[in-house]
């Protein structure tokens, strides 16, 4: 049955799913506060990079199943994806949430569904968006369902990912559960679990909190291993021929709105019981400062002004997305050192300071290049020019991407994250 649904927030999640909805034959109203987002999807354009996520969007406007607009209006199904950022005091902020929930209230009619997709606290669907939906008259969980149902996909892999993973419904009560998982049989090919909504929020949260703590006992034996003398990514690999062992691997931190976000919501909440979740986020947040360390170890023998070259700072390789990226803050660090000059290097990134565009320009003179994100493009660099464009042909490694075999024969230093110059690793 076709609905009309608004989705409130054009986003890395809602316009991917707006989209989706649309070329499924709803009728959708997307809207965002950024009039720029607004015009952009209104002309069939997108403005964040996503594989085909441009074709879809396109299609979906042609066929005026998907329009955009700054306010919302009547719906039969409203969804809420708005941004839950993150306080300084590393608590969630809100506010968009609120504001998009109170914006839905006059528009509110007996039959409508209210689904939260942003990723937020346990208890927020109880504590903030029905006593602000009571607001309206209507008795919600009778004549408005509401659940949370967030999102579980992969920057890169949005589209597919929407289709083919397992969801989560967490309604206020089983009519809502109901209401919401059939609306999402749309598309969604995985199977669809319920649950009550506090339940679905933890769920959302631990998902990550899950890889969060793993990627921090990685980084906690990169550190050990540097301090030892062996190779990590050499304890790693071999420790994984065990059948029941899967370490992560480490790396100069932890970016994204999910991973380096959600296990602060936990703790928020339970901040005496979260002690292992709160550690895990320390030490990620730890990298960032530890890859400086090391870029100061091995620029030590230089005596001139040094310049550094950082290649990659989205969270993860691929895409243009910079959120809570650990190499944004590397690279804070970086130009509070007074001796060293800061140059960036990304493809996938348009506007920021330090970005040179032109490679060869960035790596000219330069004492040493950080390797921060791999993007596939920097599998196919000519190291042998680079190594003559470079002042000190210094590498350091942060992600075990590059070949060191290779680059040594060329007459590059090469260091890696997660071992010093005498690690084992053969």
């Amino acid at each position: 049955m076709k609905q009309k649904i608004c989705i409130l927030g054009l986003g890395y999640i809602g316009l991917p799913t707006a989209a989706m909805f649309a070329t499924h034959g709803h009728e959708i109203i997307g809207v965002d506060v950024n009039e720029e987002v607004v015009h952009a999807l209104n002309q069939g354009k997108i403005i964040i990079e996503e594989p085909y996520l441009d074709i879809m969007v396109q299609a979906a406007v042609t066929s005026e199943n998907l329009t955009a607009a700054t306010e919302p209006c009547q719906a039969d199904v409203f969804i809420i994806a708005v941004p839950t950022p993150m306080e300084a005091d590393k608590t969630a902020n809100m506010k968009y949430v609120e504001s998009a929930t109170r914006s839905i209230v006059p528009y509110l009619e007996k039959g409508n569904i209210v689904i939260l997709e942003s990723t937020s606290p346990p208890g927020t669907v109880e504590e903030l968006l029905v006593p602000i939906l009571a607001e309206s008259g209507l008795c919600i969980g009778e004549d408005v369902l509401v659940a949370h149902s967030p999102e579980r996909v992969l920057p890169g892999k949005i589209l597919m990912e929407l289709v083919e993973n397992n969801r989560i419904v967490g309604g206020i009560n089983q009519r809502s559960c109901e209401a919401v998982r059939d609306l999402y049989r749309t598309f969604v090919k995985g199977e669809i679990f319920l649950t009550d909504a506090k339940t679905a929020e933890m769920c959302k949260l631990m998902e990550n909190t899950y890889r969060d703590v793993n990627i921090a006992l990685a980084n906690e034996l990169a550190k050990i291993c540097e301090a030892m003398n062996i190779s990590a990514w050499e304890v790693i690999e071999l420790a994984n021929k065990h059948p029941r062992v899967h370490l992560h691997q480490p790396g100069p931190g932890v970016g994204g709105h999910c991973l380096a976000i959600d296990p602060w919501f936990i703790i928020e909440k339970q901040p005496q019981l979260a002690q292992m979740i709160a550690l895990g986020r320390q030490i990620n947040d730890s990298m960032p400062r530890h890859v400086l360390e090391r870029c100061k170890e091995i620029l030590e023998p230089v005596e001139e002004r040094k310049k550094v070259v950082v290649f990659g700072v989205t969270y993860k390789p691929d895409i243009d997305d910079m959120r809570e990226s650990p190499i944004m803050e590397f690279i804070h660090l970086l130009e509070q050192e007074k001796d060293i000059d800061v140059v960036v290097v990304d493809p996938h990134v348009t506007h920021m300071p330090y970005l040179e565009k032109d490679m060869w320009k960035a790596v000219g003179n330069s004492h040493l290049i950080v390797l921060g994100v791999h993007h596939q493009v920097f599998a196919q660099i000519d190291f042998e020019h680079m190594k003559q464009e470079m002042k000190n042909p210094a590498i350091l490694d942060t992600r075990d991407f590059w070949d060191r075999v290779t680059l040594e024969k060329l007459g590059f230093q090469y260091f890696l994250l997660g071992e010093k110059k005498e690690g084992s690793r053969l």
